[in-house]
């Protein structure tokens, strides 16, 4: 059977074209409303299209739909979504058909499962939900969960673990809710732990040092738990002389959320190097990217036969930056100002889980090019057109999975004030390259719990995909 020349190119345009949409481009009805702010619009646009829920990116309708929920002040609906994605991400489990059409197929046709990040951020999100809601006790519970879900994870993994294996802000999250309930000496060891996991981790990994104020705590709670060792040596260790603070004052905690994290888009890596042999050894590389990374032929387990070939090419998931508009913010409380400390790089930690990711699975990548290619040349034997023909379907399908959580921010900062009983209103100052943009903030009058507020300024660049 011949296939005419035109109806091929026909063929691979249709395909090309309808392969070349991101996920963030299917999704730029939503995209569009939600970075404008525009949450109640927002909102109706996921409810009228909740069959997504029922589909292969659930998990994303229900974090989207988690998100907005919590912006809009609806934290008991928001935890309702969240729980809903928690729950789908114990319950995926792989199914042999579902392994077969990641090896043969576009990967965007299976369920997405979410990365490792990602499922251990929707605790983050029902932490604050709780503790909106005034349930302390189900935020620490939930708190804790993050880094137990780290290790979980981390423990999946013989070998190329993730850098993103302790969450620091956690920690001190943690240890703001244990100071809220009165648990001095919790707090103290959460506050540690913190302080460790910003020196030994983030510092390196993300870039993200030790946040002064968790300095000035740590300090804090060693003087309200009597342990004097510990705080001498941490005012020495810090340069920070201790200033005297009654534990029944309250504290504000008030947490920043800015701009948006990064898209999933892609780019290619080509085979540049093939060594044949018993220990040939394949090459997969990008110049422009800066990526490559061998990959052991034997590792392809006798799922394909590459040495023949002169050029491949593998579609490689990537993250794009969105820019945040704002590039600062402080908070204005009794006239004085009290900038926001980076705590939480969520675009750094995004990268490195996805990058840790690739080197662990890159062999599977290879294998589904493997068989790609063998159906290929099995086919061309019997058809040169219909080769052909395969050969555009392996072209236009070789694709990577773009789907990722899109309305996270991209960075979290916080700052914690001692309050004035009697003054119960402040000001979010927002630093913008054409000027600054202030939110009020009030809160019950006379107050002697902590209080703890949060604002996310959604503004930020479109990506280039």
């Amino acid at each position: 059977m011949t296939f005419p020349k035109n109806s091929v190119l026909l063929l691979s345009a249709i395909l090309f074209l309808s392969a070349c949409a991101s996920y963030y481009q299917q999704q730029a009805n939503f995209n569009q409303k939600f970075t404008a702010g525009n949450l109640e619009a927002a909102k109706r646009y996921l409810e009228q299209h909740d069959k997504q829920a029922e589909k292969k990116d659930r998990l994303l309708y229900f974090l989207d739909r988690g998100v907005v929920e919590h912006l809009l002040g609806n934290y008991q609906e928001s935890n309702f979504y969240f729980e809903e994605a928690y729950i789908f991400t114990q319950d995926f489990r792989k199914s042999f058909s579902g392994d077969f059409l990641e090896m043969t197929a576009n990967p965007m046709l299976r369920p997405y499962r979410g990365e490792d990040f990602e499922v251990v951020l929707i605790h983050f999100y029902k932490t604050l939900n709780f503790i909106k809601l005034g349930r302390l006790n189900d935020a620490l519970i939930e708190v804790r969960r993050i880094n137990i879900k780290l290790n979980k994870l981390n423990d999946r993994y013989e070998d190329k673990k993730n850098r993103y294996k302790v969450d620091a802000f956690a920690l001190n999250l943690m240890g703001m809710i244990y100071e809220a309930r009165g648990n001095y000496n919790d707090a103290f060891i959460a506050y540690r732990n913190a302080y460790v996991a910003y020196a030994e981790v983030y510092a390196d990994a993300f870039n993200v040092s030790v946040p002064q104020q968790l300095k000035h705590d740590l300090i804090r709670m060693a003087a309200y738990n009597g342990f004097r060792q510990e705080q001498e040596m941490y005012e020495k260790q810090f340069g920070i002389e201790y200033q005297k603070q009654s534990p029944q004052q309250p504290m504000l905690n008030f947490f920043w959320l800015n701009g948006l994290g990064p898209v999933k888009g892609e780019f290619s890596l080509n085979l540049t190097s093939l060594s044949n042999g018993q220990n040939g050894v394949l090459t997969f590389a990008n110049e422009a990217e800066g990526f490559s990374i061998p990959v052991n032929s034997n590792q392809l387990n006798g799922q394909g036969d590459l040495n023949d070939l002169n050029f491949i090419r593998m579609a490689v998931p990537r993250y794009n930056t969105r820019q945040p508009m704002a590039s600062g913010a402080a908070i204005v409380y009794k006239e004085q100002n009290f900038p926001l400390a980076l705590a939480e790089d969520i675009e750094s930690i995004a990268r490195s889980t996805l990058k840790d990711r690739l080197a662990r699975e890159l062999a599977k990548s290879v294998g589904r090019l493997a068989i790609k290619q063998a159906a290929q040349a099995a086919v061309r034997k019997e058809n040169e057109d219909l080769g052909s023909l395969v050969s555009i379907l392996n072209a236009v399908t070789e694709k990577a999975d773009t789907r990722n959580w899109q309305s996270l921010p991209h960075s979290i900062s916080y700052v914690r004030i001692p309050l004035d009983t009697a003054v119960n209103d402040l000001k979010l100052s927002v630093n913008y390259a054409n000027g600054q943009d202030t939110i009020r903030f009030k809160w019950n009058a006379n107050t002697l719990q902590d209080v703890f507020l949060s604002h996310h300024s959604l503004g930020s660049s479109k990506p280039i995909i």
